[in-house]
């Protein structure tokens, strides 16, 4: 059975590393700068399995509490996928009494991951996303 936690102790943060160094958009995040990603989120939401001692799912929300709210970092452990662990952290994400009066919930996502975010009522935005990286490389 999975356990949703909304913090994660050092050794589940480390296991998140692991699982972002998996993905082609976050194979390059350090270890050192997890804690701080984490700790300026203003929500997390981890699925845990205590038998196996393994995080299985993760995500984090930033929000202004009115207005915007974004979601990041929907991942899903590679031997965990298949089992609606996706969405499940979306349902906790969209039904979150502190998110329920914020105006939009918003997320980035690859065209292929578009219909399954179309279940939960997210729809394609009329904006352009634009990006202006900043800062170098981290190490």
């Amino acid at each position: 059975m999975l356990t949703l936690l909304h913090q994660l102790t050092p050794a589940q943060v480390e296991q998140l590393h692991q699982m972002y160094r998996q993905e082609w958009w976050s194979k390059d995040r350090a270890l050192a700068d997890v804690p701080t990603l984490l700790s300026n989120s203003d929500l997390l939401f981890a699925l845990w399995d205590g038998e196996a001692q393994r995080l299985a799912a993760f995500s984090r929300v930033l929000t202004d509490w009115v207005y915007r709210a974004i979601v990041f970092d929907v991942i899903v452990a590679a031997d965990y996928r298949g089992q609606g662990l996706g969405a499940r952290l979306i349902e906790q994400v969209t039904t979150h009494p502190q998110l329920a009066q914020v105006e939009c919930i918003q997320l980035f996502c690859t065209p292929e991951m578009q219909p399954f975010y179309e279940k939960y009522g997210f729809t394609q935005a009329e904006q352009l996303l634009m990006v202006r990286p900043c800062g170098g490389v981290r190490e």
